[in-house]
C-alpha cells in the first residue's frame, strides 16, 4: 500500500510543478505582450504624426492563394505581409481561412497579443525583433 501512495504523491507532486510552470509561463507571456503594446503604441503615435502613411491591410488566405481586403488600415510589420500593426494599434496576424464571405465582404480580424519576437520559433531567418520590424518601418518616412 506504502508503494501506491508514493505514486500518488508523485502524481500530486508533478502536476502541481506543471501548473507552477504554466502560471510561469503564461506571466512571461502577458509581461511580454505587455511591453510589446507599448512599443506599438508608441510607434502608431510616432507614424500617424510623422509617417509612414498607414495602407490599407489585406489578410492572407491559408492556403496561399488568396488575398482578402480588410477593414483595417496600419503597418505590415513583416515583408511577407503575414503581421501588422493597425492604426488602432492592435497587432494582428493576417491569414484567415479561404471563404466566399471574405471575398465578397472582406475578411474579419481580430487582435491577437503581440510578441517581442516575431515569427519566433519559426524557420531560420524568419523571426525579427518587433523593435527592429518597427524601425524599418520608421525608415521609410518621407523627408
Amino acid at each position: 500500500m506504502a508503494a501506491g501512495s508514493d505514486g500518488t504523491a508523485w502524481r500530486e507532486n508533478r502536476r502541481a510543478t506543471t501548473s507552477a510552470h504554466h502560471a510561469a509561463l503564461e506571466r512571461r507571456r502577458a509581461a511580454e505582450s505587455g511591453r510589446a503594446r507599448a512599443l506599438l503604441a508608441d510607434f502608431v503615435r510616432e507614424a500617424l504624426e510623422l509617417g509612414p502613411a498607414p495602407v490599407p491591410l489585406r489578410a492572407q488566405g491559408t492556403d496561399g492563394r488568396h488575398r482578402y481586403r480588410t477593414s483595417l488600415t496600419g503597418w505590415y510589420l513583416k515583408r511577407n505581409e503575414s503581421l501588422a500593426v493597425g492604426t488602432d494599434g492592435e497587432f494582428y496576424v493576417l491569414s484567415v481561412p479561404p471563404s466566399v464571405s471574405a471575398w465578397l465582404r472582406g475578411a474579419i480580424l481580430t487582435p491577437s497579443d503581440p510578441p517581442l519576437v516575431l515569427g519566433a520559433g519559426g524557420r531560420d531567418g524568419e523571426s525579427i525583433e518587433l523593435s527592429v520590424a518597427l524601425d524599418r518601418i520608421r525608415s521609410r518616412r518621407p523627408d
